[in-house]
């Protein structure tokens, strides 16, 4: 990962009863990086995050932050010595407490002169300097996340956890409170671990995402990667909308039923195996409305976009989106073609394979 990590999940596993609700999970979050953990309800991502913040134990593995063990066999520091902060999502402000008190919370045991100026200094930051004396029920629920992220930010945590700080907002609100807290961030420097069920979230958010399920990490990569690369099915269509089409290998070509596209190179380890398809994604299936092997059997109208529902020779449903303007009204006969800006993934079962004929 090239800088230092500050936080390493090291074979963490949590039970609940018969539940296993965290499993064998490894994980590292470097100095200033923010990785988006994301995945369905029930996939153990809140719960992995109260594992690094102290309110749960592990069965199993063990937790560092900056290279000291807070959790692991005959190793435990409560939550207040980990030096984690946390964020959730109903903020959990003081409603008897003033903003420049529920900042200054954490700080017990600090000289007052420095405290105060800690707590002018994160409301600063977070752009609140001029909300010191309110309290929560005069603030707005944006102003509410900004005043939680700075009492998080204030004892200067080595980490910072966000558990869906944003999915009590309403939509519009949601992505301008969530710029405004990736700028925030940013400016402070901090290593972030950030929970959320959201896709699109997680992508525009993570520097790197880490999808689960089932209480395991799917994958952790680039966000560009889990989206066009995925290591297999489930992060394939958990993370977008995608379809697979069989696919047989000639020469360097895909052969499939949308056309010809160029193989990974030294995919040939994979070929002879049975069930192999190419991942096509709705941005990525261009229509052609001088063709006639196809047809479109549905259109779904998306504001700047349509997305259309095309029917093959072999009745193989493939989705496709297209500008608004592009219009083929159900029944028009087409043809499709596949359009990758990247190398294409190619699934055997439910995996992808690379050019080693693993998973990437």
């Amino acid at each position: 990962m090239g800088a230092e990590a500050v936080l390493e999940l090291r074979g963490i596993s949590k039970r609940f009863g018969s539940v296993v609700a965290v499993d064998e999970v490894s994980l590292e979050v470097a100095e200033g990086e923010l990785v988006a953990l994301v995945g369905p309800s029930g996939c153990g991502k809140s719960t992995l995050l109260r594992l690094v913040a102290g309110l749960e134990h592990p069965d199993r593995g063990e937790i560092l932050v900056r290279g000291d063990r807070v959790a692991g066999p005959r190793a435990w520091r409560p939550p207040e010595r980990r030096r984690v902060g946390i964020v959730f999502q109903d903020h959990a402000l003081f409603p008897h407490l003033t903003v420049a008190a529920n900042v200054a919370f954490g700080l017990d045991g600090w000289p007052a002169a420095r405290r105060r100026a800690r707590v002018d200094e994160v409301l600063d930051l977070v752009a609140m300097s001029g909300y010191a004396d309110r309290y929560p029920h005069e603030l707005s629920g944006g102003e509410g996340q900004r005043v939680a992220l700075a009492r998080a930010l204030a004892p200067q945590p080595a980490v910072l956890l966000l558990d869906e700080p944003f999915s009590n907002l309403d939509r519009n609100l949601r992505v301008q409170i969530r710029e405004d807290t990736t700028a925030i961030l940013e400016r402070a420097g901090v290593t972030v671990l950030f929970v959320t069920h959201d896709q699109q979230e997680a992508l525009a958010v993570g520097r790197r995402v880490a999808v689960m399920r089932d209480g395991r990490v799917e994958q952790a990569d680039l966000p560009d990667r889990v989206f066009h690369a995925p290591t297999n099915r489930f992060v394939a269509t958990f993370m977008g909308d995608a379809d697979f089409l069989p696919a047989r290998l000639d020469r360097r070509e895909l052969v499939t039923e949308a056309g010809r596209l160029p193989a990974p190179p030294g995919l040939g380890g994979a070929a002879g195996e049975a069930g192999m398809e190419v991942m096509a994604r709705p941005h990525e299936v261009a229509i052609d409305p001088d063709g006639r092997d196809a047809r479109v059997v549905a259109a779904e109208f998306q504001g700047a976009f349509v997305l259309y529902r095309v029917a093959l020779a072999s009745g193989r449903i493939v989705r496709s989106l297209q500008p608004h303007t592009a219009v083929y009204p159900v029944g028009t006969r087409v043809a499709v073609t596949l359009q990758h800006g990247h190398t294409p993934t190619v699934m055997v079962g439910d995996d992808a394979v690379s050019a080693a004929g693993l998973a990437p």
